[in-house]
């Protein structure tokens, strides 16, 4: 323990150095009458001194910044724990003002969080330049890798220092795991090397056309760049065009809209370049550190490693439908008539997905907005044919509502012209769950009384929940998962994610109620809704009890047992991913301790 070697004058970091299989110090701490050993923080004996930070700078070339919150231009200064900054800039602060719900703005900060409310809210644009600006739960220093050898140097020190590390690509993340409070942010959206190839080589029996990127590469850049090969090639992505592609997308398993045609990210990987917690390069796919290379295809983004690369098989490109469909308030105001259009939407779902289509979707308060239905390989008449059941029953049941269809050459043009850019800057906590064909067969009816539970799920609440939904099989051409993903995902036909907004400066005591709603009201509507269910790991509910079980099913154990492999000692940290149980953020989301058996 940290006082034990501390009074005894060893230099414990020395010491990790020397002796690799070691356990990095933890600081002893008390919370509710509970023992813990916690990473080191300031204030604590343990915490590197400015010659060391200047050493670290100094070792990635001078990339490590201090991390000031992203509104902070807004304020006059930013109180951190380093010291007080003047912070104030008039024309910064109106860029700011202006593009805090913008996710390429917000991607291209060092440290800052998509969805705030994991940040503590901290900070926030204001036209009141005296409003309190603090660093809230976000990292103190940033590493703006430019290199492997710069990510190499953050797992280093934050090994031999006793620092939780977050990993931060994009900030493209519900459930905070690209933040902590008083950590070590390394940054790796700066790695946007792409390099195709239009027959892979191995390892492994895959012969046809790949592209190795880099870990900051984006889903909307990528695909230009793939659709600009000649002949064009297509890439698994996210829906979402800022969502990075190598880093968390594909570690959590990651799903988009050529998820029915090749499967989940994941099952496209063939070859990871990562650190691993030792500080170490490897290597990993089907020959070399194939344990490795299973574990990183979607067994939890910073569990097993940070990436570097990674490698993903391309696909021809096709042709493409999209069709867009809304049931509103314009078209009606009466709740029953527009919850009987959802019904009737989501009746046909084990249809729609049977047949190859991906849909996005957003529900709320009369309020269902598919944007959009998409058919790859398809035409606008296959993709009538297939809607077709679904239309006819709106007729049938006079639900209004308004479509619109639209023909491409390409996934790539479809991709661009149809979806849309997500918001950033909401406070909200997320869940989800996703429902099997068996669930849809068996109780669409439930399904739809669970997206009411979720949309209200308590009468002071009326109205503030929403849902984002996605229609897809990832089973449908890849029944037998080659990757760490959850099996139940093979069937799926519909992944929810649920969302409840937070006030920005509720208390603790109403962040508590809400996540109380949202796993025991929402999320509980739904588990009931679907049994034959699961949660996906990058957009569920990391709150929830038995996470274990709803992430990864029947891989878990597998899981488990490689994190005590690569990560004994819990280097990386993410939560409620393989081997966090005995770890917990205590003092009020600050502190990472792990718990000792009392």
């Amino acid at each position: 323990m940290a006082g034990s070697w501390f009074s005894l004058g060893v230099n414990f970091s020395a010491l990790i150095r020397s002796v690799d299989s070691a356990p990095p110090f933890l600081v002893e701490r008390t919370w509710n009458g509970s023992q813990y050993g916690c990473k080191c923080y300031p204030g604590d004996e343990c915490w590197p001194s400015k010659d060391n930070w200047a050493a670290l700078n100094s070792t990635v070339d001078g990339n490590l910044l201090m991390n000031i919150p992203p509104g902070a231009s807004c304020h006059n200064t930013f109180e951190g724990p380093l010291g007080q900054i003047s912070t104030y800039n008039a024309s910064a602060c109106e860029n700011a003002l202006a593009m805090w719900s913008n996710e390429q703005w917000t991607v291209e900060k060092p440290a800052a969080a998509l969805w705030t409310y994991f940040t503590n809210n901290t900070c926030q644009p204001t036209r009141n330049p005296t409003e309190s600006c603090t660093l809230g739960y976000y990292g103190i220093y940033v590493i703006q890798a430019q290199s492997g050898d710069h990510i190499k140097a953050a797992v280093d020190f934050a090994r031999e220092n006793s620092l939780r590390l977050i990993i931060r690509n994009t900030g493209h993340d519900f459930i905070g795991r690209s933040t902590g409070w008083g950590s070590l942010v390394v940054n790796t959206h700066n790695l946007q090397d792409v390099k195709f190839t239009r027959r892979y080589r191995g390892p492994g029996d895959y012969d046809g056309g790949a592209v190795t990127i880099g870990a900051g590469v984006q889903a909307r850049a990528l695909l230009t760049k793939a659709h600009a090969q000649k002949p064009p090639v297509t890439v698994i992505t996210g829906e979402c065009p800022t969502v990075g592609v190598a880093g968390g997308l594909v570690l959590g398993g990651g799903h988009g809209p050529l998820t029915p045609l090749y499967g989940l990210v994941a099952d496209s990987a063939l070859s990871f370049d990562v650190v691993t917690a030792d500080g170490k390069y490897r290597t990993a796919n089907s020959e070399e550190n194939p344990d490795l290379f299973w574990a990183l295809k979607g067994g939890g983004p910073s569990s097993f490693g940070v990436v570097i690369s990674v490698t993903l098989k391309t696909y021809a490109a096709q042709k493409s439908a999209g069709v867009i469909v809304n049931i509103n308030s314009t078209h009606t105001n009466d709740t029953e008539v527009f919850w009987d259009g959802v019904k009737s939407f989501h009746k046909y779902s084990n249809e729609f997905v049977a047949a190859g289509i991906y849909a996005y979707f957003e529900l709320m308060a009369l309020r269902l907005h598919i944007q959009p239905f998409v058919g790859v390989g398809k035409t606008s008449a296959e993709m009538e044919a297939i809607l077709k059941p679904m239309f006819d029953e709106f007729k049938a049941k006079n639900i209004p509502y308004d479509t619109t269809s639209k023909e491409f050459d390409s996934l790539f043009e479809l991709y661009i012209d149809m979806f849309e850019d997500e918001t950033a800057g909401t406070s909200a906590l997320t869940g989800g769950w996703l429902f099997t064909h068996d669930d849809v067969e068996e109780n669409n009816d439930g399904i739809i009384d669970a997206f009411k539970t979720v949309v209200s799920p308590r009468e002071d609440l009326k109205n503030q929940g929403f849902i984002i939904g996605h229609l897809w099989d990832a089973g449908l051409n890849m029944p037998i998962p080659n990757s760490a993903t959850n099996p139940k995902m093979r069937r799926s036909t519909d992944f929810a994610i649920v969302a409840l907004p937070v006030p920005v400066g509720a208390s603790w005591a109403q962040k508590e109620d809400l996540q109380d709603v949202l796993t025991n009201i929402q999320d509980g509507a739904m588990k009931k809704a679907g049994p034959n269910g699961c949660a996906y790991v990058s957009e569920g509910n990391p709150y929830q009890p038995n996470w274990q079980e709803h992430f990864w099913g029947s891989q878990y154990p597998q899981l488990l047992e490689l994190r005590k492999k690569w990560d004994p000692h819990g280097i990386f940290y993410a939560v409620s991913t393989p081997g966090t149980e005995d770890w917990e953020v205590i003092e009020y989301g600050t502190r990472l301790c792990r718990k000792y058996e009392s």
